[in-house]
């Protein structure tokens, strides 16, 4: 039995309030029906809204997705990763080589992301040999590596890139509401995916490996073995979100797909919203959209903007936006810690614990 069972368990002394452990509370409960509401909303979203909003929103999910994968895998395992394009450009190419094979891109969408993982378990066994930023700079070597080897590839066009096939058949409406409620499918599963796998057993885990990996290995933890699983889910995940891509912009380029411009902004929105939550990449996303929006007009100054705001919040509140709010407040909407829930206390802000791995 775990020390917070033994704890529940135990029968209360004379006088003690009377508490329980839980990971839920009112505002888990709102922001869950919350997410509900959005999800529906944006579900006949199409319907409300011009083609180019439409487009906007799908870049919206695509780049979210993105964030989501990469949160995952810095903000809660500790693997810092500067080269999740490669899985970003190897999923748009996958939809592209099924697509030529006569598959319909939108159902290549989940096998070009399956690939992906099947990719990233050999490129582990590579990468999970250095640690730090020895192994973020052996992310970015393989994403080099992957966009120098398929741009020699003729049959796929080379360094030009090759359009998508079959695309053509479909109505400009009908592709772009095929395409956006594909994307709103993979965000919402990406999201739920993540918050799955926080709640479960891996998620303590994982928080043990990046606090303090020696401490983790010696309570018996499955430091490689957690690893490997999360860096294969963030590939599915960057995979999914590179088809999409592909799918969006009816062509595949190399120097576009496998742009580590695709890093730079992952890094971005999550460091902005906050790291370590699942809430701070649903932030990040909507604030760099905001800012793009309405600086993109403003040439050089739209970088040195998002340049700055980026010194900002890593010297004055490092863990990001919501991470400060959450601070202050204790408002979590996706809990994935326990809370010790008292009579006067209850909606106490969740703490996740990693010190108890294994059942006694």
């Amino acid at each position: 039995m775990t020390t917070v069972e033994q704890a529940v368990a135990a029968p209360p002394a004379a006088g003690a309030l009377h508490a329980r452990v839980t990971r839920g509370g009112r505002t888990a409960l709102a922001g869950g029906a919350g997410a509900l509401v959005v999800v529906a909303v944006l579900a006949v979203m199409p319907f409300a809204v011009s083609a180019a909003d439409t487009t906007l929103l799908v870049n919206f999910f695509i780049l979210l997705t993105m964030a989501v994968m990469w949160n995952l895998l810095a903000g809660y395992a500790g693997m810092v990763s500067i080269g999740q394009q490669a899985f970003v450009g190897l999923g748009a190419y996958g939809v592209l080589v099924l697509a030529m094979n006569g598959v319909n891109s939108f159902a290549a969408i989940p096998i070009a992301a399956i690939v992906c993982a099947a990719i990233a378990l050999p490129v582990s066994v590579l990468v999970f040999r250095l640690s730090g930023g020895y192994f973020a700079i052996a992310t970015w070597v393989v994403a080099d590596t992957a966009q120098l080897v398929i741009s020699s590839v003729t049959s796929l066009g080379g360094g030009t890139g090759h359009p998508v096939p079959g695309l053509s058949q479909l109505s400009p409406r009908a592709f772009a509401e095929a395409t956006y409620w594909a994307a709103l499918i993979v965000v919402v599963v990406a999201l739920g995916v993540a918050y799955a796998l926080l709640r479960s057993r891996i998620g303590l885990l994982m928080a043990a490996v990046r606090d303090d990996e020696v401490s983790a290995r010696s309570a018996g933890a499955r430091v490689m073995a957690t690893r490997r699983l999360v860096y294969l889910v963030a590939a599915l995940g960057c995979g999914a979100a590179g088809a999409l891509l592909a799918v969006s912009q009816l062509q595949v380029q190399p120097g576009s797909v496998f742009s580590i411009q695709w890093a730079a902004e992952m890094i971005f929105v999550s460091m902005i919203g906050g790291m370590g939550t699942l809430e701070g990449p649903i932030v990040g996303t909507i604030l760099f959209f905001l800012l793009q929006q309405n600086l993109a007009q403003q040439g050089a100054w739209y970088l040195i903007i998002f340049g700055s705001l980026a010194v900002v919040v890593a010297i004055w509140t490092p863990k990001g936006l919501w991470g400060a709010l959450r601070q202050r407040t204790g408002l979590e909407l996706f809990p994935v810690g326990y809370r010790l829930v008292t009579p006067d206390r209850a909606d106490a802000p969740a703490r996740p614990s990693s010190r108890r791995l294994r059942r006694r």
